[in-house]
């Protein structure tokens, strides 16, 4: 008997989910951003004839996820290992500059960097 007369578990404290919820491929778990839309513009954009499966965008939708993920606690512990309360654009530079392969990293902040600049000033 795990589950008590309100809804509730005895033993975590929390709501019971159910298991068998059936949930389409394109949803994410709550936190996480969906970039399947932009994944398959820019596939138009390189390939225009060519098309990508749902599994395959789901993939990827979860690789740039845990990208950001990881570039994120990167950034928060340069910036513990500082002894400094905010994170700075160098703080995730860093992180970037850590994580990713020599080559792709320049190329990610400069394109970053570049964003970030049309956007500021737009």
């Amino acid at each position: 008997m795990a589950r008590s007369s309100n809804g509730k578990s005895r033993f975590f404290g929390g709501n019971l989910s159910p298991i068998s919820r059936n949930k389409s491929h394109s949803t994410t778990s709550i936190g996480r951003r969906n970039y399947s839309l932009y994944i398959n513009k820019i596939l138009k954009e390189v390939v225009p004839c060519r098309s990508i499966s749902s599994s395959t965008v789901d993939f990827l939708n979860n690789l740039i996820n845990e990208t950001f993920a990881m570039i994120a606690v990167e950034a928060r512990q340069l910036m513990n290992y500082r002894k400094r309360c905010t994170l700075t654009p160098e703080d995730i530079q860093k992180a970037v500059y850590l994580l990713l392969p020599k080559k792709l990293a320049r190329y990610a902040v400069a394109f970053g960097s570049e964003a970030v600049h049309r956007f500021v000033h737009s």
